[in-house]
């Protein structure tokens, strides 16, 4: 009882502490003392490639060191590294030069062909990442603000770029009597671009006049290499934001009336389909039971319904059991991820805060929830009569994994062409095979063993040895017209969500309106139990009992319109234009409707089986 309690505590705790791993604790800066400023990946959403910071030349601290990154920062691409800005906590700095590059040709052509490609410039000062401060307006008039991850990293003027070589940091600070120094609560850049006038480099103190009065600005060109100096400015604010908030601002909702829509919208296919399921159940099926038991012979029973005419063929193994099993099983592997990863991040566990701690956690628990795979296809192909458990056990482990990990390793020689920091090494890449084969696989194979050994669940009715002929069926129930009528509401009950998080991933946003998110896979997971309850019904009463593969594919379908979603959205919302960067969205896109697909599919799959058990064990056959 004490143990439950210390659960429900900590439970509370974390989501008291709002955005925050619980037990990261805030850092004190008395005054005087060094702020570090890390500097991290440039990024893009015209090209969807990362890149180091120091891939362009930029100023450098005397020695550059890596800041270790945990499993998901690597997978993202993410580059932290010291920088040369010496921040002194609550000293303001009018105007300094942080030095000056002799820029030559090429130095100019790469700041010129980054500018024009929209790259941002990424700084992350006390674990909070530097923004630019945007305007909004609300129907009011009134004026708030929102945080723009990052900073340009120049700007174009009809052919000329710009390079942005002074930036103004503003940083705020909290303090109070609770603790003694400044914790850091919000980390802003302004950046600008100044046409620096000579100066006396000698002296450490003389800066440019262009610093308080700037004429012209810094322009790049390849054909005009030149001396660049960088000079920066440092403002220390206070603000009443305590730190346990400060991360408020950065995931501050400005749409939430569109989730709450996606919400609506969602729930009203949701009561559609439930008043379909709810009309089969409540009124055809049991007036089918009463029509059954009021018959004096079985002859004319059968006459009556046609979902009971297969009842000797409706369990009849299907054909390809060995895929579809282990299909299944993989689709359990995603749904037990997804869940437990919803769970922690709803508790505040993968919270921005946590840089990479989403990415790590889904796969860390996508390896170890391969034992719920492993066991649960065993456990069907077992009750799809196969025999040849070791093969099952191993295409499990292996299959989704395998797939998964051919497209990331083309993906990831596009990004090493591209010398792109989303580029993961090959010692990185044996890791990951190592926890696969170490960890993944080894809890694949003991999770089939449980299964095989577990008896296989006795059918409520004995299957016929000769097979029943099906009947010409119309042709709105064939199965590719209903598996394609059957992807429909799933996808629709979770297009408008989808667009926020492709438009996190590709516009690099951050993303975390978790609990809209889990509203919406509870109807998601609902919505693809129903359809396929009602599409199984309808093919069982057109006496058509091959209903194992359509239960998975029906919902599974939605996984295509996902697919066809994202080509629109590269079409409509993005600006790629380079193959590569098309490749990469392609593959990721891949990716992410593989995923999909086993995760619907196998939810499908599940409700129809319970489904048709049920009914069947409910009529009593000789």
């Amino acid at each position: 009882m004490q143990f439950k309690s210390v659960i429900v505590i900590l439970a509370i705790c974390s989501l008291a502490t709002a955005f925050y791993l619980p037990g990261v604790a805030p850092k004190e800066y008395i005054d005087g003392e060094i702020v570090p400023l890390k500097v991290n990946k440039l990024v893009s959403a015209k090209t969807q490639l990362p890149y180091p910071y120091y891939s362009l030349p930029f100023c450098q601290p005397p020695e550059i060191k890596d800041v270790a990154e945990n499993l998901g920062e690597i997978l993202l691409g993410d580059k932290i590294e010291n920088s040369p800005y010496e921040l002194e906590a609550g000293i303001p700095v009018a105007c300094k030069v942080l030095c000056t590059v002799s820029a030559s040709s090429d130095d100019m052509k790469a700041f010129e062909k980054r500018i024009k490609q929209d790259y941002r410039v990424n700084w992350i000062l006390d674990n909070l990442p530097a923004a630019t401060k945007k305007p909004l307006y609300d129907n009011d008039n009134e004026k708030t603000y929102s945080y723009e991850i990052g900073f340009p990293l120049g700007t174009v003027e009809g052919d000329t770029a710009y390079l942005n070589n002074h930036v103004t940091m503003k940083i705020l600070y909290h303090t109070s009597p609770d603790f003694i120094g400044r914790r850091i609560v919000g980390f802003e850049v302004e950046p600008q671009s100044i046409k620096h006038s000579d100066y006396d480099s000698s002296n450490p103190t003389s800066v440019p006049e262009t610093c308080f009065r700037p004429s012209k600005w810094q322009a790049v060109s390849e054909s005009n290499p030149s001396d660049i100096v960088f000079t920066y400015t440092v403002d220390w604010e206070y603000n009443h934001v305590k730190w346990s908030s400060r991360w408020d601002i950065y995931l501050s909702m400005t749409d939430t009336q569109i989730h709450w829509f996606s919400i609506v919208n969602s729930l009203l296919i949701l009561i559609f389909l439930s008043g379909m399921v709810a009309m089969i159940i409540m009124r055809t099926l049991h007036a089918d039971f009463r029509r059954y038991r009021e018959m004096e012979s079985q002859e004319e029973a059968q006459e009556e319904t046609g979902w009971k005419l297969v009842h000797g063929d409706v369990f009849r193994p299907p054909p390809y059991r060995m895929l579809l099993s282990v299909l299944i099983g993989s689709g359990v592997q995603v749904l037990t991820m997804t869940i437990i990863t919803l769970i922690f991040a709803l508790l505040g566990f993968l919270s921005p805060a946590n840089r990479g701690g989403l990415m790590t956690a889904v796969v860390v628990l996508f390896l170890l929830m391969a034992l719920f795979s492993g066991y649960f296809s065993a456990r069907m192909y077992k009750t799809f009569k196969g025999t040849e458990w070791k093969q099952n056990a191993i295409l499990t482990a292996a299959l989704l994994p395998t797939a998964i990990f051919c497209i990331f390793f083309v993906l990831n020689i596009v990004l090493g062409m591209e010398k792109s920091s989303g580029y993961v090494h090959f010692a990185i890449l044996l890791g990951i095979l190592a926890l696969w084969f170490g960890v993944s696989i080894p809890l694949a194979l003991f999770g089939s063993y449980l299964g095989f050994k577990k008896p296989a669940p006795e059918n409520p009715v004995r299957t016929n040895q000769i097979p029943r002929q099906i009947p010409e069926q119309v042709w709105y129930m064939k199965s590719s017209i209903t598996i394609l009528m059957g992807g429909i509401l799933p996808f629709g009950a979770v297009f408008i969500e989808l667009f926020f998080i492709l438009t996190s991933i590709w516009q690099h946003q951050f993303y975390y309106m978790f609990g809209f998110l889990f509203i919406v896979f509870v109807i998601l997971v609902i919505t693809c139990a129903e359809i396929t309850i009602v599409m199984c019904y309808f093919q069982l009463c057109s006496e058509d009992y091959h209903w194992w593969w359509r239960s998975y594919l029906t919902s599974g379908a939605s996984s295509l319109y996902m697919f066809l979603y994202a080509i629109f959205y590269f079409f409509t919302k993005l600006e790629i234009t380079s193959l590569a960067s098309s490749l990469l969205y392609l593959g990721y896109t891949t990716i992410m409707t593989l995923i999909f697909f086993v995760l619907t599919g196998c939810i499908g799959f599940y409700s129809c089986y319970y489904f048709v058990r049920k009914i069947y064990g409910i009529i009593k056959v000789d």
